[in-house]
């Protein structure tokens, strides 16, 4: 199949491009470069440097590579800089949604994969969260995915774009020695933790530790990148008998202090660590329910543990203290 990769050259973008060259389909990665990095891109796909606020530039891509399916990383994903710029999200997330979507119904493409996300849930009603959850976004962030969910529901309706919005938990680990996890700034926990353990950082600080949880830091649901790549194969070639919106996640929450004390083991380092203020809107535990994607398609996480996690994540920290572009 000819698939066309929105933000291929990011973090699971890039780590799903590999997938799914590995699966033998024929990728095409589009990305502007802004948060990606050319060098993380396989190098059996195709790459085109393009931006999808501008019209023409999509249209030009999908007119000249004229792909089967879509699947759209490309996004604004910080929720706390969708809260200080909300417009960056609100316009920019859904334009580039809105551009890409009108081009895949001119095209006549068929099949779209939406990276979502769990901000849909705010500070949810139940835990673990599972697909019929109350959907009330956490923020500009969040709404922006909401906006591109109902979005693709009306094209299915309208126009048969069969759709799969996946709405990942905390994405983490890498994919391979040479394949990993490089933001700038990083804003995730376990690369923080890790650049720690390089002398990259003084201490690693805690959010709060008086939250209602074992530990008293918040609790998280990590699903190893590799896992996240596998349901996206899976989506993508169940399209075929519908649209379909799954919750990605492993079903165990792990807190801040456990992931601290599982690196300090995996490297052999100190970690140093402090306890800070709470950030704003941060609920105390966020565990998914991914029992549909697994009764439906199969799926099932190969790195459930986070030792194992954490492990693939260093191996790449260490190989790659700088990240792949480290002239940059």
């Amino acid at each position: 199949m000819r698939v066309l990769v929105t933000g291929g050259a990011g973090y699971i973008g890039s780590t799903v491009a590999r997938r799914l060259v590995d699966a033998g389909h024929h990728v095409v990665v589009l990305d502007n470069l802004s948060q990606g990095h050319r060098a993380a891109v396989p190098a059996e796909a195709g790459f085109v440097e393009a931006d999808l606020r501008h019209r023409d530039q999509v249209e030009h891509v999908l007119s000249d590579h004229r792909p089967e399916a879509i699947m759209h990383f490309a996004s604004n994903t910080l929720v706390g800089e969708s809260m200080e710029e909300p417009f960056l999200y609100l316009d920019d997330n859904v334009r580039c949604g809105i551009n890409l979507m009108r081009s895949a119904v001119e095209y006549d493409v068929e099949r779209f994969i939406l990276s979502s996300t769990a901000n849909l849930f705010g500070v949810p009603e139940r835990i673990p969260l599972d697909e019929e959850v109350t959907i009330a976004p956490g923020s500009p962030y969040g709404e922006s995915k909401f906006i591109l969910e109902r979005m693709l529901h009306w094209l299915d309706e309208t126009h048969n774009l069969r759709f799969a919005a996946l709405r990942y938990f905390n994405a983490a680990g890498a994919a391979g020695p040479d394949q990993g996890e490089d933001h700038d700034p990083e804003t995730h926990l376990i690369p923080i933790v890790l650049e720690v353990a390089l002398g990259q950082r003084d201490k690693i600080v805690i959010f709060g530790d008086d939250y209602d949880t074992p530990d008293g830091t918040c609790v998280r649901d990590y699903v190893h990148v590799l896992d996240l790549a596998e349901a996206h194969i899976l989506a993508l070639e169940a399209l075929d008998d519908g649209s379909r919106v799954y919750n990605l996640g492993n079903g165990e929450g792990y807190s801040v202090r456990e992931v601290i004390e599982t690196a300090r083991r995996v490297t052999g380092q100190e970690i140093p660590a402090e306890v800070g203020a709470p950030r704003p809107g941060d609920p105390a535990t966020l565990i998914a329910s991914s029992d549909k994607i697994r009764d439906e398609l199969g799926w099932t996480p190969q790195y459930g543990d986070l030792e194992d996690i954490i492990g693939t994540a260093w191996a790449w920290h260490r190989r790659h203290p700088d990240g792949y572009n480290p002239a940059e």
